[in-house]
């Protein structure tokens, strides 16, 4: 390892590392679908039709065509302020992104480290083998297949499905000296849990125009409510952070 490497992992050692929660409330105003309406409905299905195994094994061509849609609108929205001004947090800190969206706002914004705990519009996977996981960006129809030859499904992780990643954010939580949670509810489980793993006495942010304090966040010694939405009470925040 040469002089300047060494030089730039120490640096990068001695930066403080910063872990970013986000939910719907980010694509929101980006002009993304939140998914979930007050009836209960994902953009009028129901729930169980087109985010379950079960709704796969009963109908996967209204699935597809309903991931094809949300695929589609990713063609029309543009990051916002609030993605912008995460991506700018590099310049000075370790960040690491875990997003409960499965679009790819982030990184179009230009951030570098994103985890998707709920999966990914822009990718598919074989419904026999789950390891192999392709980029895609056109529709997904029936008889697209894996190489070994079985139908591909959207690589989004539905209800009642395990969460592959849930361990790997954990991890980076529990390595993190700062959290900040922007756009989510807290009540969607497992991810809401995820603050419980910040090291005790570490600040928390929590940007939401109406918060819920869940008992993860109330649990919580330093935290600090922010009741604006992501793009407007991100750049406040990273602005401080960076000054």
């Amino acid at each position: 390892m040469n002089g300047t490497a060494r030089s730039d992992n120490k640096h990068r050692k001695m930066r403080k590392r910063i872990a970013i929660l986000t939910g719907a409330g980010m694509s929101a105003e980006s002009g993304l679908s939140t998914f979930r309406d007050s009836d209960g409905l994902w953009e009028g299905h129901d729930v169980y039709e087109v985010a379950t195994p079960e709704g796969w094994a009963k109908n996967n061509q209204l699935v597809l065509d309903f991931y094809n849609d949300r695929r589609r609108q990713l063609n029309v929205v543009e990051p916002n302020a609030g993605h912008l001004a995460i991506s700018k947090l590099e310049k000075k800190y370790d960040i690491q992104i875990i997003t409960q969206n499965v679009d790819n706002l982030h990184e179009r914004a230009g951030s570098s480290n994103v985890l998707h705990l709920h999966g990914e519009l822009n990718k598919v996977r074989s419904t026999v083998y789950e390891e192999l996981v392709y980029d895609w960006s056109n529709d997904l129809h029936l008889g697209d297949k894996c190489e070994k030859g079985y139908q591909l499904r959207p690589h989004i992780v539905w209800f009642g499905e395990a969460v592959p990643m849930l361990e790997k954010a954990i991890i980076q939580i529990l390595k993190s000296d700062l959290m900040i949670i922007v756009g989510t509810s807290m009540q969607v489980y497992p991810a809401a849990s995820l603050v419980s793993y910040l090291p005790e006495g570490k600040m928390v942010y929590y940007v939401d125009p109406n918060p819920n304090i869940s008992y993860e966040l109330a649990k919580s010694k330093n935290l600090k409510i922010v009741t604006k939405t992501a793009a407007e009470g991100l750049p406040i925040i990273i602005d401080s952070l960076l000054s």
